[in-house]
């Protein structure tokens, strides 16, 4: 499995040990930066996460920032991305099973590392369950 993962500077800490879990787990991490905690725009991050995914056909993504939000809206400029910023397990599991959603969005203003593991241990098991799901999906893309 190949993760692309990025943050700005609020999340740059979470990024930084979200990074280390995954490979402890063999996952193979790509990070797409920043390498430090100065300040830094977040679309910059999101869109270089969303197009590593798309264009070298990455199994993930992972992006934060201090919300989630504006990363998860950046990201989500990508064609092909669909982008969940989720604060809890549950709506990881559902975003990969009903959504489909291929970059996991987080604020680390919003929740700790020992959350933040859960969330991305609940993206990373589950698989899109197709069927009613694939023609909801199938309609994000075509805007």
């Amino acid at each position: 499995m190949k993760i692309a993962i990025g943050s700005d500077h609020a999340g740059f800490y979470l990024k930084e040990d979200i990074k280390k879990y995954l490979e402890e787990k063999n996952i193979e991490v790509i990070d797409m930066g920043p390498s430090d905690d100065s300040r830094v725009d977040y679309p910059d991050f999101g869109h270089a996460v969303g197009h590593k995914v798309i264009d070298d056909k990455l199994d993930f993504g992972i992006v934060i920032c201090g919300s989630g939000i504006g990363i998860s809206i950046a990201a989500n400029k990508v064609k092909g991305i669909r982008a969940a910023l989720v604060s809890e397990p549950y709506s990881a599991k559902l975003a990969r099973r009903h959504n489909n959603a291929n970059v996991l969005a987080m604020g680390a203003r919003l929740i700790g590392l020992d959350m933040a593991k859960e969330i991305v241990d609940a993206f990373l098991s589950e698989e899109f369950e197709g069927g009613r799901h694939t023609n909801r999906v199938e309609k994000i893309e075509e805007e």
